[in-house]
């Protein structure tokens, strides 16, 4: 199931974000990275993600902030804050921003993987909802496509492409919301 799950690192750490990169890809994520407030913002707010990992200190602004402002764009996409700030504080803001859940560094990569499993699970379960448009019928959890009664199969990224217009369906998008 995880070939088709897209997951976007915001971390500004270049060591830390390519190993989370490379040992999520080994996992069978998609993965695109970010290491800027502005770009992450960007990115998450296409809302193609099936998850959001964010650094909560960020060049250009706070993970915080960024979250919030996803969230204002009617992103549900879930959320893990991956962060040195492990005050109850800090952890409490976080969680109120939109965080699903929130990872103190240094962590275990294991933990990482077992707590994204866990919000993918909750998310899926709250957001099992089918895309329809005429005879095309798109379901996120199944991560399945049938136009007319027949399976289609699609790559991560036309998957990922095909569920973003659906979500869109009425609505103008241009090649930018795309990208």
């Amino acid at each position: 199931m995880n070939a088709a799950m897209r997951v976007l690192v915001v971390e500004d750490d270049v060591e830390l974000g390519s190993r989370l990169q490379n040992g999520l890809r080994e996992q069978g994520y998609a993965v695109d990275r970010a290491t800027h407030a502005r770009t992450g913002l960007e990115h998450a707010a296409t809302g193609v993600y099936d998850l959001l990992i964010v650094d909560r200190m960020l060049p250009g602004g706070d993970g915080l902030e960024l979250l919030t402002r996803v969230r204002e764009t009617g992103v549900r996409s879930p959320a893990i804050f991956l962060t040195a700030r492990g005050d109850v504080r800090d952890r409490v803001a976080g969680l109120d921003a939109g965080a699903d859940d929130y990872l103190v560094k240094p962590f275990s990569f294991p933990e990482l993987l077992a707590r994204m499993r866990v919000v993918l699970r909750r998310g899926a379960e709250k957001h099992s909802h089918v895309l329809q448009l005429s005879d095309l019928r798109l379901d996120p959890v199944e991560r399945t496509v049938e136009r007319g009664g027949k399976s289609i199969d699609l790559s991560a990224k036309e998957f990922s492409l095909l569920h973003y217009l659906l979500g869109q369906a009425g609505h103008v998008v241009s090649r930018g919301m795309i990208i």
